[in-house]
Order: structure tokens, then sequence, then C-alpha cells
């Protein structure tokens, strides 16, 4: 009889035992894949912190200013600076009526000549426009030709309210003024995305609400030749804008 409930003492401890030992198997294997769940997550979030960095990234174009948020032609004394849009009409009329004289000024080495390509009037276009205007002008400072491109840009100004000039023809463009490959591979990996963007807040900050908008050594001028001419004149101590200039 004792021979019999010992016999089934000892049973029962072998099932305890048993069940014992497969929970401690079955948390040793959800363990594991709660821990490869851990690990795989932590790695998708830092992949995905990665990229988003990545994307953020901001490059800085050939010919920047030291603030990296404009382009800068000639090396003269009297800084004049414009906050213009590719998509912006009264940016085409002042670029039309006043670039002559800028850059016989650049010439001449009376003025530096700082143009920030911002992107204000992305929502008047079907396909951001403005912020891709923009990055591909500074695709364009990479190779040399920021101000042929900014002029070819004007000269075909698409209307406000449409899609905007496609990248392949941006990039036709380019190649037209004398930019290669390296300038479409630019364009259409979007190097300068983000850069227009930071032109654009760095313009926003300084209290730039439109366009264009024209700045002589710091002062507010009006978007004219005459104001423009004034505004040097005054700041080189001359009676009179140059003649030449005129």
């Amino acid at each position: 009889m004792a021979q019999k409930k010992d016999d089934r003492r000892a049973a029962a401890r072998m099932v305890r035992e048993q069940i014992a030992k497969e929970q401690r198997r079955r948390r040793m294997i959800w363990g594991g894949v709660i821990g490869a769940i851990v690990v795989a997550t932590a790695g998708m979030i830092v992949w995905v912190l990665l990229q988003s960095n990545r994307a953020a990234e901001v490059f800085t174009p050939a010919n920047a200013n030291a603030s990296g948020n404009a382009i800068v032609a000639g090396t003269g004394p009297v800084i004049v600076e414009d906050y213009i849009d590719f998509m912006c009409p009264h940016c085409k009329t002042f670029h039309d009526e006043s670039d002559a004289v800028i850059k016989q000024l650049v010439a001449e080495n009376k003025i530096s000549f700082v143009t920030h390509p911002v992107a204000y009037l992305d929502r008047f276009s079907t396909t951001k426009y403005s912020t891709r205007s923009s990055a591909a002008s500074a695709c364009a400072a990479d190779g040399g030709k920021f101000t042929e491109f900014s002029d070819a840009l004007f000269a075909q100004q698409p209307a406000e309210g449409s899609a905007g000039l496609s990248d392949a023809e941006m990039i036709a463009i380019g190649r037209g003024v004398g930019l290669d490959d390296t300038f479409e591979q630019c364009v259409t990996g979007g190097r300068y995305l983000t850069w227009a963007k930071k032109v654009s807040n760095d313009a926003t900050s300084a209290g730039i609400t439109g366009t264009p908008t024209v700045l002589v050594n710091g002062t507010k001028v009006q978007g004219n030749t005459a104001a423009i001419l004034a505004a040097v004149a005054a700041a080189t101590g001359s009676s009179s804008p140059s003649p030449s200039a005129s």
C-alpha cells in the first residue's frame, strides 16, 4: 500500500516536473520571439530615422552666400539682394526691366548680386513648380550657369495655375545654356529640393513676405532700375548713378 502511494507521488512529481520544464521551454521560445521582434523594431526605427535625416539633409550649391540661402554673382562692395520666385509674374517684370543694369554693375565690380530663389508660390502650380525651379537653379549654380539658367526660366515662365515647366523641360533649358549630364542628374535626383525649402524658410524668418523684394546693403528699395541705381550710388558716396549703367 505504502509502495503504491510512493509510486503515485513519484508519478505526480514527474508530471509536475514535465509541466514545469515545458513552461520553461515555452517562456524561452516566447522570450526569443519577443527579443527578435524588439531588435527588428529597433532596427526599423533606426532605418526610418536615417532615411528621414537623409531626406532632410540640405546641400549647399556652388557660389552660395555665407548663410547658404542664396547664389552670389560678382564681388563688388555693395550688396544687392533680390528675393524672387520663378513662378512670380512680377519677378519676371523686375528681371526684364533691371537685368541689364544689374549685370553691368556686377561687371563693373560695383555690386555683389545675391539672389534668393524662394518657393512661395507652390500653390499656384499643380507640381510645386516654385520649389522644383528653385532646386534646378541651384543645380545650375553647380555648373556655373545660375544667371544664364535664371534668365532662360524667366524667358519661358509658365502661367500661374498651370503645371509649370516639367523637369524634362528644365533639363532641356539647362542644356541650352551649356549645362551637362551632371545638371540633369542633379535635377532628376532632387538634390536641392530641401535647399529650396531652406531658402524660403530663411526668407520668411527674415521678414520677406512677397516677391520680388530688393535690398541694397540690407535696406529695402523699390524693385526697379532707378531705385537700385540711386541706392548703389548712395552706398558708394556717388552724387548720381553711374552714367554707363543708366
